[in-house]
C-alpha cells in the first residue's frame, strides 16, 4: 500500500512537472512529444518538459472545464471525479482532433496548431467539443469470467 502523501511529495520533488493531461496520455487516448513518462512507487507517471506547452494546456484544460461543467453537472472548484476528468480529458482532445481535421493525435500539436489558426482557444468551436466530451464513453468494465 503506498502513502498518499508521500506518493504526491515525491510527485512533485520530482524534474518536471506533472502534465496536464496526464490521464488522456495513459489511457492511450492522445500522445504528446513534451511528455516524459516515470515510474513513480508503483504508479507510472507523466511530466511535461516544456514550460509553455503546459501553460498551453493548462489553458485550454481550464476552458474545457468552464465550458462543460453544465454538460458534465460539476460544480465550481469542487475535486473531478476521475470518470468526470477520463470524460474532459479524452472526450475535449477528441473534440479538439476533429475540429483540427482529425489527423493529429499529439496534444502539444494540437492546441499549439490551434492557438496559430485562432487568435485564442477561446474562440474554438467549443459547442461541438462539449458535445464530444459528453458523447465520450470509457471502457466497460470487464465481466468476472464466473458470470459468463
Amino acid at each position: 500500500m503506498v502513502d498518499e502523501a508521500a506518493f504526491r511529495a515525491a510527485r512533485n520533488a520530482s524534474t518536471s512537472p506533472p502534465c496536464v493531461f496526464a490521464k488522456a496520455v495513459l489511457a492511450g487516448c492522445a500522445t504528446c512529444a513534451t511528455s516524459v513518462r516515470r515510474a513513480l512507487a508503483e504508479r507510472e507517471t507523466i511530466g511535461c518538459t516544456s514550460p509553455v506547452a503546459r501553460t498551453n494546456c493548462e489553458t485550454f484544460a481550464a476552458l474545457l472545464r468552464e465550458r462543460a461543467a453544465f454538460a458534465l453537472k460539476l460544480t465550481v472548484g469542487a475535486p473531478l471525479p476521475h470518470a468526470a476528468a477520463m470524460k474532459l480529458q479524452c472526450g475535449g482532445l477528441a473534440g479538439l482532433r476533429a475540429c483540427a481535421g482529425g489527423a493529429e493525435a499529439d496534444v502539444h500539436r494540437l492546441v499549439a496548431g490551434e492557438m496559430a489558426r485562432r487568435d485564442s482557444l477561446a474562440e474554438l468551436p467549443w459547442p461541438s467539443i462539449v458535445a464530444s466530451v459528453a458523447g465520450w464513453q470509457g471502457r466497460r468494465p470487464r465481466r468476472a469470467k464466473d458470470e459468463s
